[in-house]
């Protein structure tokens, strides 16, 4: 069983009940099976459990509970006993900021698994330094999140060292679907849309310049605004552009609108789009059929996976309610990660967590390094994943199917 064999981190942890002061009240310990006490760790987690997409926040609070279940229920780290606090921010980065707020004056909680949004994780990310708790986003893409504002112009500077991410981030995303769509698709003329968020502004600038690199023409461009319907002025100037394709930075609830309206211009063309458009959601959005739409994913299918085997059997085995959808593995590899810390710290530490335990486990997470869900997990010194593993989708009879999975290399 993968749960086994994930921590590569040499390390020995003694049985003895662990006690914590500054990230765990002694109000929460509990009887463990040995009749010693075990001291409540809690991990955060913030995704949008309610509104449009609910279905990704829900899959990503599951998953990150299974994980805590799984290591309580195999001692993995002797002691300690993992909880997980989910709060909701309806992808709202206010909301967001205000969770942050929350879960740093839980003095229970030890690191944080989330956010979805990218834009919701740059008004999260300044309260989580401040208090050096860790955060782990098993969904966020955008580059400047880990490498600074001015990334695009080659000056690499990570903003806060408490963030790490199990998700690739939209420079390897962006040009991985130019390349499929030029070369592999055969498209030459684009036409670039984005939502004018951070996740879909940002792709869809990162997409258009490599597709122009590689020799194709971006045709036209065009906005769409989030929680709007009506796309048809859009769609109009997609159809006349002489588009052979479309790119769209955003998320499913206005990609599906949007391909849909294109279709009934009567553009036979495809749609584009990336991790925020692949969803069952996208292609139930539509009246029009899909076939032939595409997007580009984190990582490989999971359910191909051979490591990911046993997260999909103890998922179905749990009960959730919920799919673990597109971030679930991303999201139990981003919870593990933060129990293997736990795990790694107390060691160090003579089977004690220490008054600085949060600002340890944050050291701890840059060395972390196992075999995952997703595959190999571990971080570089930007706090970003090593595993730049995607996936590129097509609708084919009402489905997301995969077409091609590579790990990009440039």
């Amino acid at each position: 069983m993968r749960h086994r064999s994930l921590l590569v981190l040499t390390t020995v942890i003694t049985t003895g009940a662990l006690t914590l002061t500054a990230c765990g009240s002694r109000d929460g310990e509990s009887k463990d099976n040995g009749g010693g006490k075990k001291t409540v760790v809690v991990i955060g987690v913030d995704a949008p459990l309610t509104g449009s997409l609910s279905a990704l926040g829900q899959g990503i609070k599951n998953s990150v509970d299974l994980a805590a279940k799984t290591a309580n229920k195999n001692n993995e780290v002797p002691g300690i006993e993992f909880k997980v606090e989910a709060l909701d921010d309806q992808a709202v980065p206010a909301s967001g900021q205000a969770n942050a707020t929350k879960l740093v004056g839980n003095k229970d909680v030890i690191g944080v698994v989330g956010p979805l949004n990218s834009g919701v994780a740059q008004q999260m990310q300044g309260v989580f330094a401040s208090a050096k708790l860790a955060q782990v986003s098993p969904a966020n893409t955008n580059p400047s999140l880990s490498q600074g504002d001015n990334w695009g112009k080659g000056e690499f500077k990570r903003p806060f060292d408490s963030y790490f991410r199990t998700a690739a981030t939209d420079v390897v995303q962006g040009k991985f679907a130019a390349q499929y769509l030029f070369k592999d698709a055969g498209k030459k003329k684009v036409f670039v849309v984005d939502d004018k968020q951070t996740y879909g502004a940002g792709l869809a600038a990162i997409f258009s310049e490599e597709f122009k690199k590689l020799g194709g023409e971006v045709v036209g461009t065009d906005h769409v605004t989030v929680k709007e319907t009506d796309f048809s002025s859009t769609a109009d100037k997609v159809k006349s552009s002489g588009a052979d394709s479309v790119y769209f930075g955003g998320q499913y609830p206005e990609g599906g609108l949007l391909a849909d309206q294109i279709k009934k211009t009567g553009a036979n063309i495809p749609l584009m789009g990336g991790d925020g458009i692949q969803d069952p959601a996208f292609i139930s959005a539509s009246g029009e059929a899909n076939e032939g739409d595409l997007s580009t994913s984190i990582g490989y299918p999971v359910e191909k996976l051979p490591t990911a085997k046993q997260f999909i059997e103890d998922y179905k085995a749990a009960g959730y309610k919920d799919p673990y959808a597109a971030y679930g593995g991303y999201s139990y590899d981003a919870g593990w990660a933060v129990i293997q810390a736990v795990k790694a710290v107390a060691a160090a530490n003579g089977g004690k967590l220490p008054d600085n335990g949060r600002a340890a486990v944050v050291e701890a997470l840059g060395k972390v390094s196992f075999e995952g869900v997703t595959g190999k997990v571990a971080f570089d010194q930007y706090g970003d994943t090593t595993n730049k593993q995607l996936t590129v989708y097509k609708v084919e009879g009402g489905k997301w199917i995969d077409v091609k999975s590579d790990t990009f290399n440039q």
